[in-house]
């Protein structure tokens, strides 16, 4: 009886999932489980993950249980416990022996932590069948290979376009899941996971994940990409898309995706349905456009992996300073500059923040306070709902000047951006009234 595993990681969807319909087509049983990593404290000073991600998480994990359930399976969660050394890996490798499991299914994460997880598995003895499966286009239709693909974006994108793969069809969900292994109920390794605590709605949050429309899920994803194609929103993206704070200015679809409660292709395939109705213009295209970005950022581990993680990023530079008493201000909105600290308060108080502003805080650290962009990048990593690995490290790197645009970093200039994006001040108010 062929027997296996599936480690749910950021890839929390039935739809259009790859690798659980193989998981489903090739296993006789099958284990879907998710390990929930221990709360640590990062060499910066503060906790990996904030109460808002961990929330969100939360509500998308029941949504995804709830799935599995319609279709008679169901979703085992571990917890690694709070002082252990062995991490996740060791906990899948206990449980898959403890019952007598020899293959593994998963998504490819091409990250330093999350590929090493995936080597740790083999090492264990254990079969582990992994393919990247979270870009839009698919690596076959790519035009280069993945090893070859240009540094620079504009490059990367005439040459997608040039080729016309624009995204791959999503896949079906599986209509039938393989029966759960008799006695994974009776393992003794299955530690309780406890909930996280809800944290406060802030009434201002343009992404509101306390609200029942906002909240973690396939569910809830499908039927926010429903209302907003619904309002032709996609018409008015580019034209808004700078915009500082509210629910229609972009598309929010960010945080679902993160956590891949729905993927880009099933997004894609969607707002072309929504253009051959409707019309396609500049905006929908936009939309588009920035998720191509993700897809670059994506093929950009692919081609530098753990380079992209060093302190000089992929150039030479030196090794950057880090500025802790300006860090510390910077991450609690005390800085003294108005735009920036408004941006940082509103992303502390909602685990969100307006792309805009992501650019204006990150070049106000790196080149004003002159401090470590990766204590900036583990922040985001904390802070955001929408905390994506590859997105978070690429644009990072992009605004430090470490990454692989020939312009070298990008430095904004705080009161234009002020001026230009908020020149009635009201979202200063909405956040520094308090």
């Amino acid at each position: 009886m062929n027997t296996a595993l599936y480690w749910f990681r950021s890839d929390l969807r039935l739809i259009d999932n790859p690798n659980f319909l193989s998981a489903c087509k090739a296993s006789d049983a099958l284990l879907p489980i998710y390990v929930h990593a221990p709360q640590e404290s990062l060499i910066w000073g503060f906790e990996r993950i904030s109460e808002h991600r961990q929330q969100f998480l939360c509500d998308a994990l029941r949504d995804l249980q709830q799935q599995l359930e319609q279709l008679g399976s169901d979703l085992l969660e571990l917890q690694v416990p709070q002082a252990s050394s062995s991490g996740a890996v060791d906990l899948v490798v206990n449980l898959a022996h403890h019952l007598g499991i020899q293959t593994i299914y998963c998504e490819v994460i091409e990250a330093p932590e999350e590929m090493q997880a995936l080597t740790a598995l083999r090492q264990a003895g254990l079969t582990v069948h992994a393919d990247l499966e979270s870009t839009m286009i698919a690596m076959r239709d790519l035009p280069f290979a993945p090893d070859a693909m240009p540094d620079q974006f504009t490059q990367f994108r005439n040459k997608i376009e040039k080729a016309k793969y624009l995204f791959a069809e999503p896949v079906l969900a599986p209509s039938h899941i393989p029966p759960l292994p008799n006695d994974f109920k009776r393992s003794e390794l299955i530690s309780g996971v406890q909930t996280p605590i809800q944290p406060t709605g802030h009434p201002h949050s343009s992404f509101p994940h306390y609200l029942d429309a906002y909240r973690g899920g396939t569910s809830t994803a499908v039927a926010h990409l429903k209302q907003y194609l619904g309002r032709a929103l996609p018409h008015s993206y580019k034209a808004t898309r700078n915009q500082l704070h509210g629910l229609d200015y972009s598309s929010k679809l960010s945080p679902w995706l993160a956590l891949g409660c729905i993927s880009a292709r099933s997004i894609m395939r969607e707002l072309k349905q929504f253009e051959s109705e409707q019309g396609a213009n500049e905006g929908s295209y936009w939309l588009w456009f920035e998720l191509l970005w993700r897809d670059y950022f994506r093929l950009l581990h692919l081609k530098y992996g753990k380079q992209l993680y060093c302190a000089s990023g992929l150039n030479q530079s030196d090794k950057p300073i880090h500025n802790a008493r300006g860090f510390e201000h910077w991450c609690s909105g005390t800085t003294g500059e108005s735009i920036v600290d408004a941006g940082m308060r509103e992303l502390k108080a909602t685990g969100y923040l307006s792309n805009r502003l992501r650019q204006v805080v990150a070049s106000y650290l790196i080149y004003d306070l002159h401090s470590d962009w990766r204590a900036g990048a583990a922040w985001f990593e904390a802070q955001l709902l929408d905390y994506d690995v590859y997105s978070n490290q690429g644009n990072w790197l992009y605004i430090a000047g470490r990454g692989t645009d020939p312009r070298g970093g990008r430095r904004f200039n705080p009161q234009k951006q002020a001026q230009d994006h908020d020149a009635n001040g009201s979202y200063r108010a909405l956040w520094l009234s308090d």
